[in-house]
């Protein structure tokens, strides 16, 4: 203790006094009792101590750190594994400000096909089980995902239902889009065939497919069976056409994530690539604040943190620098012991991977460029942003949460509202809500709608921010802060930002604050402003969407609201149920032949007709 910095409270030298000498994890508390940072340690007294020992050789982030550190708590652990298992769930559930943080919640869909049932099918999933079914991805472009999966469905009429009805086929049968195992019209043998082209297109097996598809062609050209053969055909193409915009980027046909790095000025970018079957399949990038960190730290922190929650792990994780050997052999183990099996860490130095990595980092930077480019930074990161805030708006407290409201409605109908929030400046969608407001239901009065959501969102205390803003201004202001001072919350910062001169009004302020127009502080509150209005529009045209869809049914004699629900859980489209007949119609749950028949009939009707119905 004799080499401790002089300036530290008694309870930190008596805290530091009885720091056992065993494996675990530490978090610090500042004086409000907020985690401000999570760490772990092969053993904990040498590790915490080393904080509060020579300062001067510490990095401006560590000495800031330290300064604030005003409670130590230590949680021991039996192993090294477990308390690296520790410190990745804490700081998830924490999110420490003084921690390298990803600040992602990035769930990446799948393909599923659903093996362990006879006649299996196709569909998106979230969720890797082990249920025998195989998975593929993850995709991180959704939109390429969905892509995928109409083009299979497309070449291979397979089976969507999730229960199959004995008793007769359905729609998808009729249109040539299943090949109806439900009613026996296909062999368990003849479907797995099928099965199995789907899952060589998806592993990446085309030329194999193709020698198969031109095979079994050609023995039911000589078997006389031309429609089956006309069906292979068709296939075939597509396939052909698929691999044609498919290329292998390596030859062992192995997964492994590919992760780039760069850094500059204005923070940090990881970009990863996802190889699977020896194809690129996607890439994803997150950027991270710079606090000063060595590139080796940061790609150690973003291991932790981007595995603990990965769905999947790949054999090989490229990067272009390592961690510390021990650090790297005990992330090895906590990722074998998820995996079930070897997973290795590793820098190539020449080859295929190499020039993969080159080009991973080579993206990275690009995207830093980019935003540079773009003045989404102005030249600093988020937590800079807020701070440059902060002071404009002259706040005594930092702004670790900021909540923005705005309101959307049509004339007053489908009247909706939405909060975002921003986490020391960053993105916090997993805070995001969205309300449907029923106070000024059917009249437009965006005043009342937004004291009824500030209402709902604070009347119970919880999580309450460092500051409120309103989209609008003096008006909606004086609204929301009438609600918000009457629920007892005087101390909570409210302003309201005006569209048209970017005006803050601040309450009991005659005069407005105008931020320059380059500045940091003015692009944060822009950025909440604007996602609050995309938040808002986005759920209003969900709900307009909605109702529209189920106004033709309404006019629809026979037609209530059980009936319109299931009428769209059995059709999906409307398309679907035009086509459909009116045995078909009749055959859905809680229909009848009255009720089908006239709807059956209304879709038949001349669009004058029809517009006379809906009045």
């Amino acid at each position: 203790m004799s080499t401790l910095a002089e300036g530290f409270s008694d309870s930190i030298k008596n805290a530091l006094a009885v720091l056992p000498e065993k494996s675990g994890v530490y978090l610090m508390h500042d004086a409000e009792g907020k985690v401000i940072y999570v760490g772990k340690a092969v053993v904990l007294k040498n590790r915490v101590r080393s904080y509060f020992r020579n300062l001067a050789s510490h990095t401006p982030k560590v000495r800031a750190m330290v300064a604030k550190i005003a409670e130590i708590e230590t949680i021991i652990t039996s192993s090294e594994v477990e308390a690296l298992i520790l410190e990745c769930n804490l700081i998830k559930k924490y999110r420490p400000r003084y921690n390298i943080s990803l600040k992602d919640d990035k769930s990446y869909p799948y393909l599923k096909v659903t093996m362990q049932e006879d006649f299996p099918r196709l569909h998106m999933t979230r969720r890797l089980m082990r249920d025998g079914a195989k998975y593929y991805g993850p995709y991180a472009d959704a939109g390429a995902m969905y892509e995928t999966m109409k083009l299979l469905k497309t070449m291979f009429p397979l089976r969507t239902c999730r229960k199959m009805n004995p008793d007769r086929p359905c729609l998808n049968y009729h249109i040539k889009r299943c090949l109806a195992p439900c009613a026996g019209y296909v062999s368990k043998d003849e479907y797995g065939k099928m099965i199995k082209s789907v899952c060589m297109v998806l592993d990446g097996r085309t030329t194999e497919l193709e020698r198969d598809l031109k095979q079994r062609m050609q023995q039911a050209a000589e078997e006389y069976a031309f429609e089956e053969a006309a069906r292979l055909r068709d296939q075939l193409q597509a396939v052909e056409r698929l691999n044609e915009s498919q290329k292998a980027v390596t030859n062992n046909g192995g997964d492994m994530d590919i992760i780039g790095f760069a850094q500059d000025m204005t923070g940090n970018c990881l970009q990863i690539f996802f190889v699977r079957k020896g194809k690129l399949i996607g890439r994803d990038n997150f950027f991270l604040q710079d606090g000063g960190e060595a590139p080796q730290e940061v790609l150690t922190a973003f291991i932790k943190q981007y595995y603990n929650e990965a769905t999947f792990i790949p054999r090989e994780i490229v990067l272009p620098q390592l961690p510390q050997a021990e650090e790297q052999q005990l992330i090895e183990l906590w990722l074998r012991e998820k995996a079930e099996r070897k997973v290795e860490l590793l820098t190539p130095q020449r080859g295929v991977k190499r020039e993969l990595l080159q080009l991973a980092n080579d993206n990275a930077l690009k995207l830093l460029q980019e935003r540079l480019r773009k003045g989404s930074l102005s030249l600093k990161n988020d937590e800079q942003a807020a701070e440059e805030l902060q002071q404009a708006l002259g706040l005594a407290h930092s702004l670790e949460r900021m909540d923005c409201f705005d309101i959307s409605h049509t004339q007053g109908s489908e009247t909706v509202a939405s909060m975002v929030v921003f986490r020391n400046g960053s993105i916090s969608k997993k805070d995001y809500r969205k309300y449907k407001i029923v106070s000024a239901e059917g009249k437009p009065d965006d005043f009342k709608s937004m004291q009824e959501v500030v209402y709902r969102r604070y009347k119970d205390y919880e999580d309450l921010p460092n500051l409120v803003v309103i989209d609008g201004g003096k008006g909606q202001l004086s609204s929301a802060l009438e609600v918000i001072r009457g629920l007892g919350l005087a101390d909570l910062p409210v302003v309201g930002l005006a569209k048209r001169e970017e005006e803050i009004f601040i309450p009991h302020q005659s005069t407005s604050i105008l931020l320059d127009r380059d500045s940091a502080a003015l692009h944060l509150i822009q950025r909440i402003r604007d996602e609050a209005h995309r938040f808002a529009i986005t759920f209003h045209r969900k709900l307009r969407g909605k109702r529209n869809l189920v106004s033709v049914l309404d006019h629809v004699e026979g037609i209530g609201p059980k009936r319109r629900q299931a009428l769209w859980k059995a059709f999906k489209t409307l398309d679907a149920m035009k086509a459909a007949s009116v045995e078909e119609l009749a055959s859905v749950d809680g229909m009848n032949s009255t009720a089908a028949q006239a709807l059956y009939d209304f879709f038949r009707l001349e669009l004058p007709e029809k517009k006379e119905v809906l009045r």
